[in-house]
């Protein structure tokens, strides 16, 4: 790709530098818990086809985030493999058990992810409930990653991915009081 179509991500990479929590505090977190990870640096992704070039050679489950928030203000986090195709309106009524407009979901702000998870679009991850300190986002995660081990998600930030079992994850996020609600995506 020539120079001059290369994206530039500086401000992005700065916002990062700023986060309510690190990634090596995150991680300082899975230890406490007595959850096993591998962290593996790589450049700066922003989208899955960016992420999919740099996690060819990591095994295991490999992940897309979605932000997402209704006309009431609830707010969700849905996690699901990286290649599912999500319809939103049938997952607004299967979220909320009701359909017409209070089931329609759209994305969250930039701005508003980073108030309630504290990261920036291209680094939402499942990770970031730890920054959700009030639990106004529910947590949703995609049913068959329970299958793939590990499962590998950014840490706060999108020039890192850590590997971790399944089981950890679903402990990671109750013990962060986000307990999972497991949707069957297919």
């Amino acid at each position: 790709m020539p120079a001059d179509t290369v994206p530039d991500h500086s401000a992005a990479l700065v916002a990062q530098a700023n986060l309510p929590t690190s990634p090596d505090q995150l991680l300082a977190r899975l230890t406490e818990l007595g959850l096993a990870t591998r962290t593996t640096d790589h450049v700066p992704v922003f989208t899955v086809e960016e992420s999919q070039q740099v996690s060819r050679d990591m095994s295991g489950g490999h992940i897309k985030n979605l932000f997402l928030r209704n006309k009431r203000e609830e707010m969700w986090l849905v996690t699901v493999e990286e290649n599912r195709r999500v319809d939103l309106k049938k997952l607004g009524e299967k979220l909320t058990g009701e359909t017409g407009s209070n089931a329609k979901l759209s994305f969250g702000s930039a701005d508003r992810l980073m108030t309630y998870l504290g990261v920036i679009p291209g680094a939402v991850t499942p990770f970031a409930v730890i920054n959700d300190k009030g639990r106004k986002v529910k947590m949703v995660l995609d049913r068959h990653l329970l299958d793939c081990d590990p499962v590998n998600a950014h840490p706060l930030v999108n020039f890192k991915t850590t590997a971790i079992s399944p089981g950890d994850l679903l402990a990671f996020l109750e013990a962060e009081g986000h307990k999972p609600q497991l949707v069957d995506f297919d």
